[in-house]
């Protein structure tokens, strides 16, 4: 059920979220919330693991968290990111491994950064990320919602709240593959692969905090089917609702359609 706490918060079954007054306050909100939880993970054991989402809604936020280079202990940070195309390069523009690279290593200077490869035989990149997760227990995880619902590469079709995998090759489904098109990272949707290694749903929401970064007007639809509907693989990004260390930071334009 959905319950009104104070003014523009809001629990939603077992997920906190925020709606502020705009993409900015937005933004920093969630920065805050982010650079708070990587000092504390390095505070109790020197280091922090943080895995981060990419996609033009995730611009504002990453801005606002790599600038605070003095709050952020970057440098005590091992960054992780969720999902990658096969068949893309490190160095492609549109690219994930480019994205993370580019916004967020390059300029702070994290501790370490482990990328997924979209290189080489998918299936054993599955399992050294999968690896790399284990070894490295998620503090941190920041995403969005995509605009069919999905969390990562986790489409509606594929997506599985009780997968035994951590890490998988999925097929992207039209709306996911459209979305990247609309986004301006490719001419046309003949150009956006059709497969992608993505971490999974149980292992994305095993991280101790996520923190889901959902602006602009697009994302309304998708945010009133996860925080309004069934909990189930029709909206994937549902599943934040089954945990309690989720919150969720939205502008009016992604909180339009939620009651009242």
């Amino acid at each position: 059920m959905l319950h009104l706490v104070p003014p523009q918060s809001r629990t939603v079954d077992g997920a906190t979220v925020l709606v502020h007054r705009d993409v900015t306050s937005m933004a920093r909100a969630a920065a805050d919330e982010a650079r708070a939880v990587m000092r504390a993970a390095v505070e109790a054991r020197g280091v922090a693991h943080a895995m981060f989402a990419t996609g033009n809604s995730q611009l504002e936020f990453v801005r606002a968290l790599v600038e605070d280079t003095e709050g952020v202990p970057w440098a005590q940070t091992v960054v992780f990111h969720m999902d990658e195309y096969v068949g893309v390069g490190p160095d492609h523009p549109a690219g994930f491994q480019h994205w993370i690279r580019r916004r967020i290593v390059d300029p702070a200077q994290p501790k370490a950064a482990y990328y997924v490869e979209g290189l080489g035989d998918a299936e054993a990149e599955c399992r050294r990320y999968a690896g790399l997760l284990r070894r490295h227990p998620l503090d941190l995880c920041c995403l969005g919602i995509g605009e069919n619902g999905h969390l990562a590469f986790n489409d509606p079709p594929v997506a599985d709240f009780a997968d035994p995998r951590d890490v998988k090759v999925v097929g992207l489904d039209a709306t996911c593959r459209m979305q990247q098109v609309n986004e301006g990272h490719f001419a046309g949707i003949d150009a956006v692969p059709t497969h992608a290694i993505t971490v999974t749903i149980p292992a994305l929401l095993r991280a101790k905090r996520v923190v889901a970064i959902v602006p602009e007007a697009r994302k309304a639809a998708p945010v009133a089917a996860a925080l309004t509907g069934p909990i189930d693989s029709s909206c994937p990004a549902s599943a934040l609702r089954t945990i309690g260390h989720a919150t969720i930071h939205l502008d009016p334009a992604s909180a339009a359609l939620l009651p009242s």
